[in-house]
């Protein structure tokens, strides 16, 4: 029988009530996500010497684009997973699709609702498509770091059983101590990507357009792959084949379209300096 070495740490995923509104963790960690994010992006929009030159939003633009990318992933996440992780349920219980405070965000789906706003964001303003990605990529991992925190929060999206050291055992999981997956998660897809991404960018990455989107792209696709291995699977779903599951399923397209952004930008000359 597997013992247990640490104990997880009960947190209540209520912050504070005020009156009778909940203040939660979970929506904490998407707002503080998309506040740390936007002053980021100001920071690498204000540096001249990043861009070589090339054009690339303004400061007071960012505020529009903030708007643009937040009701994307609200909308797409929510979407993404109710079409690729519950759609039976929800199917049969429509009125569920609107409670997002219940839970049930699609990382897949919400990049995809960002990856429309860039778009419709760019050509309303007349900005290069891709060096807005460039600059939407670079602060995604923020958010996923603090999404995976308030995940852990929760508890949701735990790991599989394991005998580790570290491993826990978490509340309405059954028993048996488990990968903290969530926090193997905000570590390879929030800290270690936003050191690789940090570090391009100072290397003069934005000064090649799409090729900080394309090193996202393979550098999520293949920190969540590593991820599932550890994290047990959608209950609804469980493994699909060969003991693939959804999450990896979903990654691979997404490294693909990395590679070929990668590709793309190599093959442009870069920027002045």
């Amino acid at each position: 029988m597997y013992v247990p070495v640490i104990l997880y740490p009960v947190i209540d995923p209520v912050l504070i009530q005020i009156g009778p509104v909940p203040i939660r963790w979970y929506a904490l960690a998407y707002i503080a996500g998309l506040i740390l994010g936007w002053a980021y992006a100001r920071w690498i929009a204000s540096r001249d010497a990043l861009w070589g030159g090339l054009p690339r939003p303004s400061l007071a633009s960012l505020d529009d684009l903030i708007v643009y990318v937040a009701l994307g992933v609200i909308v797409g996440g929510r979407l993404g997973y109710v079409l690729f992780y519950n759609f039976g349920f929800y199917l049969v219980h429509p009125e569920e699709i609107v409670a997002v405070w219940k839970g049930g965000m699609s990382f897949h789906g919400g990049l995809a609702g960002a990856a429309l706003g860039i778009v419709l964001f760019a050509r309303r303003n007349n900005y290069p498509v891709l060096s807005v990605g460039d600059i939407c990529s670079a602060v995604a991992p923020i958010g996923l770091f603090l999404g995976r925190i308030a995940n852990f929060i929760k508890p949701e999206l735990w790991g599989r059983p394991s005998d580790a050291p570290w491993a826990m055992a978490f509340p309405d999981a059954g028993p048996m101590p488990r990968h903290p997956s969530q926090l193997y998660e905000a570590g390879l897809e929030g800290l270690v990507l936003f050191v690789v991404l940090y570090w391009l960018i100072r290397g003069g990455a934005l000064r090649r357009p799409g090729l900080v989107t394309g090193a996202f792209g393979i550098g999520y696709g293949v920190a969540r792959i590593i991820c599932e291995f550890f994290r047990e699977p959608d209950p609804q779903l469980g493994f699909l084949f060969g003991g693939a599951t959804m999450g990896m399923l979903l990654s691979v397209p997404l490294i693909l379209a990395g590679v070929a952004f990668l590709m793309a930008a190599r093959r442009k000359s870069p920027a002045a300096a």
